[in-house]
């Protein structure tokens, strides 16, 4: 009788992994030092302070980065995604990202002068572009709208200014 067909393949340890472990162990020990700098701030409301949720946090990453550790040592590997919609063999498109990252730039450069309402209109309908809307008018006009939304949504319910720009004492 041959043993040569019963041999159990190799198991694969993924190098990367396991630095993600470490990156997550260091997170962890950063929100554990970070919480000992909090000062003692305790009331007849809150007994329990502000500095408790960090340390909880932080254990609860590091116990994850050292449970991840120990199955990344025994073999194991994650679920390849089924659901995907992308064919890993094609290249990215270059222009789609860069017409995104043109975007974002252009509005991080006009929020201030123009203010949000209008870099965060140009900025989605440039973004729906990029994406493939070919419907400029109503692009823009989403974007307004949600602009307008997230503007008052901020200064009302957040109560956080964001720069009005040309619009300042009209909105």
């Amino acid at each position: 009788m041959s043993t040569e067909g019963t041999t159990a393949p190799a198991r694969v340890r993924d190098r990367a992994q396991f630095g993600l472990c470490a990156a997550l162990a260091l997170v962890g020990l950063v929100v554990i030092w970070d919480a000992t700098r909090i000062g003692a701030a305790t009331s007849s409301n809150d007994p329990v302070g502000p500095r408790a949720l960090p340390f909880i946090i932080g254990a609860a990453l590091l116990l994850v980065s050292a449970l991840y550790a120990l199955d990344v040592f025994r073999g194991g590997v994650g679920e390849q995604e089924a659901g995907e919609d992308i064919e890993l063999g094609h290249p990215a498109d270059w222009k789609t990202v860069g017409m995104l990252a043109a975007a974002f730039l252009l509005n991080a450069v006009l929020m201030e002068p123009l203010g949000w309402v209008i870099s965060g209109a140009l900025l989605f309908a440039m973004a729906a572009f990029a994406l493939g809307n070919r419907h400029h008018v109503r692009g823009l006009a989403i974007g307004l709208a949600l602009s307008l939304i997230t503007f008052y949504a901020f200064a009302i319910g957040l109560g956080v200014n964001l720069p009005a720009g040309i619009l300042q004492g009209i909105l």
